[in-house]
């Protein structure tokens, strides 16, 4: 299973959606979306700034998240952008030394 940050916006009208039923109901809906995907909601947060809340899923597989985030999206009432989460055991010590790189100029 994945895990993947959903850095979601809200358009005006989720906006006023989500001031007229609480912040406590979107918890809510996230949180049976992600089970409808085979998944599980991690965390909740809302925030300031460009993006309204944070959330972190885990799903079975990028295809769950990307089905995810289409839902989201053409509901109309935000816009997210899904960040895969990588766990530090994947990136094994001393794995740099199998890629071929050259840096610009160089």
């Amino acid at each position: 299973m994945g895990r993947y940050l959903i850095k979601a916006s809200y358009t005006a009208a989720g906006a006023r959606g989500l001031l007229d039923a609480g912040g406590q109901s979107r918890v809510d809906v996230v949180s049976k979306t992600a089970e409808s995907a085979g998944g599980k909601l991690e965390t909740f947060d809302f925030a300031f700034g460009s993006t309204d809340a944070y959330v972190i899923c885990s799903l079975p597989d990028n295809t769950a998240a990307a089905k995810v985030a289409l839902t989201v999206s053409a509901a109309g009432a935000a816009t997210c952008e899904t960040v895969v989460l990588i766990d530090p055991s994947e990136i094994p010590a001393g794995s740099g030394g199998d890629v071929t790189y050259a840096p610009p100029g160089g």
